[in-house]
């Protein structure tokens, strides 16, 4: 690979030599000659800068065609500066993230045999005649070209005739290795279908053989072997500006437990749906999986796992690694960077979220996102069963931390919409862990976290005497338990309830409180019910109910690209809040119709650009953004801002 460097004027030629000679030394005539094919004449505006590329990129058209690559969006020198961009990315990828130098006379060229490896740039069969010939592919590839509409119903046909959801979930990997851009064509049209695939469910079994199906490197892998050294594995990572990182140690992957190293599938499925979903660009993402260790025996004795083989790092040890980490993170990458805190244990979990929430853009998607998408379940399900929140109660089966993060985002919003202390709306929220119902008389042997719970109330062993004594409105499933929403439970919540709003949220399926069919059946068609993976539609008396998802990929895309959009320096409760309410606000009479309360996946990117507009209001209404002035149109800009997955034209 070479560089091309410093034309002096349009239509010189540009001369070639080592990019990691430091003295420019003119070409011999033999030096010219073999490097003949990589002289090049640009001129010096079109060089694009600061890219990982090797090809020069036309900033007219997209392979389409078309005008630029964004949808033909329109964005003012004001839209541009407050994205933090300088010169406008006609492409829509950089902007609202570039804030690095670049050097503005440096581009790097690839061609041939190398282009056709490069994820990022590799285009398969797509590439035009023009484009074959400049960049030497001529060979390389058969003579047809077919566009990205072909190439996408290919890939899902033959992503069809996979039996098994683990198969299909190793083809789209391979294509993310391949060809970055359809890989995220593909993902975005048909989102509903392969939601499921690249994400819960069929990423937990994924994390479960990651180390017998691993095949090509994705991500940071941070270990206890790199104590005092993370800085710099940080900058090994080709991108140097990072928007959005997602970060797990892997110790409570989903309702699976402790996979150590292997939970890597998890950052790298999140993020994929950050930039799908939420229209992040795929460059300014990081999955990192910090590796002390697991406790799994099976793991330790697997001779395909990729980690540690060691019992887990606790105390000081752990403590010293993430505080490096932290650090490494706000060094090399800023105060702007957003770090999602993913599927770590209980007792790590809020100690992360509250030491780092002041110094850091720190967000825990099992705590909070989980928490806020619920909450717009339940602001949805109250046009159904009337009433404000302050008007019901709440029932939760597991006590952790997405159980007390609903209850205490519900609390929030009940507080806020009453104006009655905080600490009055958590009486109308009750939880119960494995010991039974959460009451006063446990408090001095409560974790600090399920303290706040813990109300007047005799003691209560079993969720079907708490369901009898306390006779919620709302029953919550938290648990990660399977089945443990009986048919004596469920009856129960129909007996006191004409429509008793039921919450299974357990991943994966295997460990859903209970089945959408079991329900309706038990309620006899009269619940509103979700789960956190997904089901089937459900037939009862000659209706058909669509169960509604309460994922998390409804909140976490849109808040993410909301942040990013503000410059947001910290995350706070209202933005959660806001980002609740503008997915209940998606939410129409005809879900309602057809048994759901959450909007179709279909929508997923208007969806976002709505949340993110929203939560990138707060952010301004609160004095926490860096990107000014504020934009008039969050809407309209936070979708100029998404990622679009067309192909480019090459020169």
């Amino acid at each position: 690979m070479l560089s091309i460097k410093g034309a002096s004027s349009l239509g010189t030629t540009v001369s070639c030599y080592k990019s990691s000679e430091t003295q420019r030394r003119p070409l011999s005539s033999t030096h010219a000659l073999l490097f003949q094919r990589r002289v090049v004449r640009i001129p010096v505006v079109c060089c694009v800068a600061g890219k990982r590329g090797g090809v020069l990129i036309d900033t007219n058209k997209n392979s389409n065609g078309n005008g630029n690559g964004n949808m033909g969006s329109t964005k003012s020198d004001a839209d541009v500066a407050a994205a933090g961009g300088g010169q406008e990315d006609p492409y829509g990828e950089d902007r609202a993230t570039e804030e690095q130098g670049v050097t503005p006379w440096t581009v790097s060229v690839a061609s041939g045999y190398n282009l056709l490896r490069d994820p990022h740039h590799n285009k398969g069969l797509a590439f035009s005649e023009k484009e074959r010939d400049a960049h030497y592919l001529r060979g390389l590839l058969p003579p047809t070209v077919v566009n990205q509409e072909l190439q996408e119903r290919k890939i899902m046909n033959n992503l069809r005739q996979y039996n098994l959801p683990l198969h299909r979930y190793i083809a789209m990997m391979d294509l993310q290795a391949q060809n970055e851009r359809l890989f995220y064509k593909v993902l975005i049209d048909n989102v509903e279908e392969l939601l499921p695939v690249v994400y819960t469910p069929t990423v937990g079994e994924a994390c479960q053989k990651y180390g017998s199906i691993f095949r090509h490197p994705q991500g940071l892998y941070i270990s206890l072997k790199d104590k005092g050294k993370i800085l710099d594995l940080l900058r090994n990572w080709p991108e140097k500006t990072i928007q959005v990182i997602v970060v797990t140690d892997g110790e409570r992957i989903l309702g699976l437990g402790d996979l150590g190293c292997q939970g890597m599938g998890i950052p790298v499925g999140k993020l994929a749906l950050y930039t799908a979903l939420g229209g992040v660009r795929p460059s300014a993402c990081l999955p990192i999986t910090i590796d002390v260790g697991t406790n799994n025996e099976k793991l330790l004795n697997d001779e395909f796992y990729i980690g540690l083989r060691q019992r887990r790092a606790t105390g000081k040890e752990y403590d010293e690694l993430l505080s490096e980490f932290m650090s490494a993170v706000k060094q090399n990458y800023g105060e702007k960077v957003l770090i999602q805190f993913e599927d770590f244990a209980n007792h790590n979990a809020f100690d992360l979220l509250a030491k780092y929430s002041k110094t850091h853009l720190v967000f825990n998607d099992d705590i909070q996102g989980t928490a806020s998408v619920v909450l717009a379940g339940l602001i949805a399900a109250l046009k159904q069963v009337e009433g404000t929140l302050a008007e019901h109660t709440f029932l939760f089966l597991g006590a952790g931390e997405a159980g007390t993060g609903i209850a205490e985002l519900i609390a929030l919003e009940m507080s806020k919409q009453t104006n009655a202390p905080l600490e009055e709306c958590r009486k109308k929220i009750w939880l119960v862990d494995s010991k039974g119902l959460i009451v006063a008389s446990r408090k001095g042997s409560l974790q600090h976290f399920k303290q706040p719970w813990a109300h007047e109330h005799e003691p209560v062993n079993t969720l079907l005497d708490a369901v009898q004594s306390i006779k919620p409105t709302v029953l919550i499933g938290t648990s990660g338990v399977g089945r443990t929403f009986t048919k004596e439970v469920v009856e129960a919540m129909a007996s006191f309830n004409k429509k008793p709003v039921i919450f299974s949220l357990s991943n994966p399926t295997s460990h859903s409180e209970c089945t959408a069919e079991e329900a309706y059946n038990w309620s006899e068609g009269r619940a509103i019910f979700a789960s956190g993976s997904p089901f089937d539609p459900v037939d009862y008396e000659g209706k058909t109910f669509v169960p509604g998802q309460a994922n998390n990929a409804y909140i976490f895309p849109g808040l993410g690209l909301g942040l990013v959009i503000s410059g947001a320096i910290r995350v706070h409760e209202d933005m959660l809040l806001a980002a609740s309410e503008a997915l209940a606000e998606q939410a129409t009479q005809e879900n309602f119709d057809k048994g759901s309360i959450f909007p179709p996946f279909k929508n997923i990117r208007k969806i976002s650009a709505h949340i993110a507009a929203k939560v990138a209001a707060k952010v301004y209404d609160l004095g926490l953004a860096s990107r000014l002035p504020r934009p008039d149109d969050l809407v309209k800009y936070a979708e100029s801002c998404m990622y679009s997955p067309a192909y480019r034209n090459y020169r």
